[in-house]
């Protein structure tokens, strides 16, 4: 190539880089309205300062033009270099980043409203719950835009986890919530109020994980991972039907989830029956015994779903967590009680239904990639 055509490769590639560098800049800026707006939400509410609250709802509006701005740049600048690899992954993410700042950003206007229909400021161990939870929250966020600004995948890949600790602290604010409406009279509307500003708090978590996903497709390309189900499957002694179910899942989707069993009142030793059927079936369970079930709430909290093969768990669950899904299977009876050719036909039949059942609810979770 001569020299006129290297100096036309030179300038094209600068502009592209320019152009790029001002993008990342609006993002950052953005990052910083948003962070400001979740700030001032919760210390308005902290603080039951109702003019910083409105201040808040009315700069949405900033929030939203800065978006569209940064929108039209990603699509002026698709348009100009027609990118490919790393630059067009780039602005793929930067249109997806926009979705989840703009996100933050009415979780900050949802915090506010519900501060302006508060008839009393929250109670001192609820406001210290929401200021930890906002700090983690806001904590996470603040390195996500950083991991991506900086592109910088090591970070965005250490900051990810921190999404199971804010987890746990939304399901102690939520159980703080709960015993603070039982010894207290306070008025439903307030309640209310509360749960949404802790639950609209949590979710940040959940777009500044998006956030460092989409930091680490743009770097590399890496996809975002599919989710790992931890199910929980639960009956009374633990010694048959959630065993069975916990078998099955591992033995037919073992990358798709995380599998465990447990029962309210755990038995001391599986059924012998049962044990040599699932042999059969090429399970071993050797050396398995029944679990006693944990509910406290900060146990439950690990499960995305919680599935009873006997009869309601309400019952036996001291408080469902916020965030767990609890399913009940009517699912046919054991070989409790019966003589060893109908205990047979029993532990075939209800194996047939678990799977069904089982296949269902993953499928319903993981789509068909289920199977891969």
């Amino acid at each position: 190539m001569d020299g006129t055509g290297e100096l036309i490769v030179s300038h094209y590639e600068e502009r592209l880089e320019q152009d790029l560098t001002t993008i990342r800049k609006e993002i950052e800026e953005l990052g910083t309205m948003v962070d400001r707006a979740l700030e001032n939400a919760v210390h308005a509410l902290l603080t039951n300062n109702r003019d910083l609250a409105n201040d808040t709802i009315l700069g949405d509006a900033a929030i939203n033009r800065r978006v569209l701005h940064i929108d039209r740049l990603c699509h002026r600048f698709v348009v100009r270099h027609l990118p490919s690899a790393g630059p067009l992954r780039f602005v793929s993410s930067v249109l997806r980043l926009d979705v989840a700042l703009e996100r933050i950003g009415d979780y900050a206007v949802t915090v506010s409203r519900e501060t302006l229909q508060l008839q009393a400021p929250p109670p001192p161990e609820i406001a210290g719950d929401v200021e930890l939870i906002a700090q983690q929250s806001r904590t996470m966020l603040r390195q996500a835009l950083q991991a991506f600004v900086e592109a910088n995948v090591d970070l965005a890949r250490g900051t990810m986890p921190m999404d199971q600790q804010i987890d746990i602290t939304f399901q102690k604010v939520y159980s703080d919530l709960v015993g603070s409406a039982q010894a207290e009279a306070r008025k439903p509307s307030d309640l209310f109020a509360l749960l949404a500003i802790i639950s609209s708090i949590g979710r940040v978590s959940d777009q500044a994980k998006n956030i460092c996903e989409q930091t680490v497709f743009a770097a590399t390309g890496d996809t975002k991972v599919p989710k790992v189900w931890r199910v929980l499957f639960v009956d009374e002694k633990n010694d048959v039907r959630s065993q069975m179910a916990e078998g099955f899942a591992r033995k037919a989707f073992p990358d798709s989830g995380e599998y465990f069993s447990g029962g309210w009142h755990a038995a001391e030793e599986l059924e012998p029956r049962f044990t040599r059927f699932m042999d059969r079936q090429g399970m071993d369970l050797t050396g398995h015994t029944p679990r006693q079930l944990d509910t406290t709430p900060g146990e439950l909290a690990r499960y995305h779903v919680i599935v009873s093969l006997e009869g309601d768990a309400r019952p036996h669950i001291d408080q469902l967590p916020y965030r767990t899904v609890l399913l009940n299977w009517d699912v046919g009876p054991g070989p409790e009680g019966l003589d060893q050719e109908r205990a047979e036909v029993a532990l075939e039949t209800l194996y047939k239904e678990i799977a069904v059942r089982v296949r269902d609810l993953m499928e319903t979770l993981r789509g068909y990639e289920a199977y891969d």
